[in-house]
C-alpha cells in the first residue's frame, strides 16, 4: 500500500492487518497423517485435493515404524495458468535437494530436518499423475531406509532380492514367481531398513508395473492400456488388489540376492561378486555424509546374504531355478 492508501484507511478507521507478508504462502490448515512404506508422514496443506492424491498414493499403507515423522508442507495457489508444467530439474545442495519445474512449481527436501516443502499451482493439481509422481511422493530414504533398485519376492519365508539393470526382467520375473505361489513385495523399487541386522526390505506390494511387451508373456494383461506416465518408460501399471491370485507382503527378510542376466540357453545360477553388488547398490545414494554412512552399513549387513547371478532367457525355468535355490540353498 502507498502512504496515501494507508492515510485513507486510517481516516476511515479501517484496521489494517500486516501480520502476514504478501510473499508468504497460504495458511496450511488441512492436516492428515499417512504411512508411506510404513513410515509416519504428516501432510499439511491448504488443498483437499492434495490430501485426496496423497491418500491414493499412501492410504493403503499401515504404520509399521515409529520413526520421526516426515513433514510434508504443500502450498497450492492459483497462478491463472492451465497447462501442465515441464518435468522439474533437480539439484542436490546438501542438506537440500531442490526440484524446480518453474517459478510456481517447486519443492525443497531438507534431509537434516526430515521435511519436504512444496509449492504447486492449481493447474498442476489437475494433472494428477504429474503431481503425484514429481511433487507428492515422500522422501522415505531420508528417514530410516536405503533405496535398492531391486524386486523382492519370498518363498517359504525366505526372501529373494532380484537385482539388475533396467530391462533385466525384475518386474516380469517377480510377477512370474508370484503367479506360482511366491509372496510379492515389490517389482523394481525396494527399501532396506537402516536399523538392525535383519536384512529387512519394504516395498509397494499394492502396485506392479509391466513393460508393454510383458503382455506377450502374461495373457491376463493382454489388451490393457499403457498407463500415462509423467516420466520414465511406457508401462502398464496395475493395482495388485485386482489380482486375487497374488499373495502380498509389505516387507520381507532377504536371504538371497540374485543379479539377473538375460542370456540364451538354460538357466544357470552361480555365485556372484560382492564388490560389484556393493557398488551397484551404492551408486544411487545421495544425501548427508552421516546418512550415507548409515546406508553403507545397512548395505554391508544386506550383503551378508548369499549372492548369485542368474543367467536365463525363459521365465518358467528361471522361476524353477529360483525355487530350487530357496529350498536347497544353492
Amino acid at each position: 500500500m502507498t502512504i496515501e492508501e494507508i492515510e485513507m484507511a486510517c481516516d476511515a478507521s479501517q484496521a489494517l492487518d500486516f501480520s502476514r507478508h504478501a510473499l508468504e504462502g497460504p495458511e496450511l490448515t488441512l492436516r492428515q497423517t499417512f504411512y508411506p512404506y510404513g513410515f509416519p508422514a504428516e501432510v499439511r496443506t491448504n488443498s483437499a485435493q492434495v490430501l485426496k492424491l496423497c491418500d491414493e498414493l499412501w492410504g493403503s499403507f499401515e504404520k509399521q515404524h515409529d520413526t520421526r515423522p516426515i513433514l510434508s508442507e504443500v502450498s497450492v495457489f492459483d497462478d491463472g495458468r492451465q497447462e501442465c508444467p515441464p518435468a522439474p530439474g533437480c539439484q542436490i545442495i546438501l542438506p537440500l535437494m531442490v526440484a524446480v519445474a518453474d517459478s510456481n512449481n517447486y519443492s525443497i527436501v531438507n534431509h537434516r530436518q526430515n521435511s519436504l516443502h512444496t509449492v504447486i499451482s492449481l493447474a498442476t493439481l489437475k494433472h494428477e499423475l504429474y503431481a503425484k509422481y514429481f511433487f507428492l511422493s515422500m522422501p522415505v530414504s531420508c528417514v530410516a531406509a536405503t533405496p535398492i533398485h531391486a524386486a523382492c519376492v519370498t518363498l517359504d519365508g525366505r526372501g529373494v532380492l532380484l537385482c539388475g539393470d533396467s530391462g533385466a526382467g525384475k518386474s516380469t520375473l517377480s510377477y512370474a514367481c508370484a503367479r506360482t505361489g511366491w509372496t510379492y513385495t515389490s517389482d523394481d523399487a525396494s527399501f532396506l531398513l537402516n536399523s538392525g541386522t535383519k536384512r529387512l526390505v519394504i516395498g509397494n506390494c499394492r502396485e506392479i508395473r509391466f513393460r508393454p511387451s510383458a503382455a506377450e508373456l502374461f495373457p491376463e494383461i493382454r489388451g490393457l492400456e499403457v498407463t500415462p506416465r509423467a516420466a520414465g518408460k511406457p508401462s502398464i501399471e496395475l493395482p495388485t488388489v485386482t489380482m486375487p491370485h497374488m499373495t502380498l507382503a509389505q516387507s520381507a527378510k532377504v536371504d538371497f540376492i540374485v543379479f539377473l542376466n538375460r542370456r540364451a540357453g538354460p538357466p544357470q545360477l552361480m555365485p556372484y561378486r560382492k564388490d560389484v553388488a556393493r557398488y551397484f547398490m551404492r551408486q544411487v545414494l545421495y544425501g548427508l555424509p552421516e546418512l550415507r554412512a548409515v546406508q553403507y552399513e545397512a548395505i554391508e549387513h544386506l550383503l551378508s546374504a548369499e549372492i548369485f547371478q542368474l543367467q536365463y532367457s525363459d521365465l518358467n525355468p528361471a522361476t524353477d531355478r529360483l525355487r530350487m535355490m530357496v529350498r536347497e540353498g544353492r
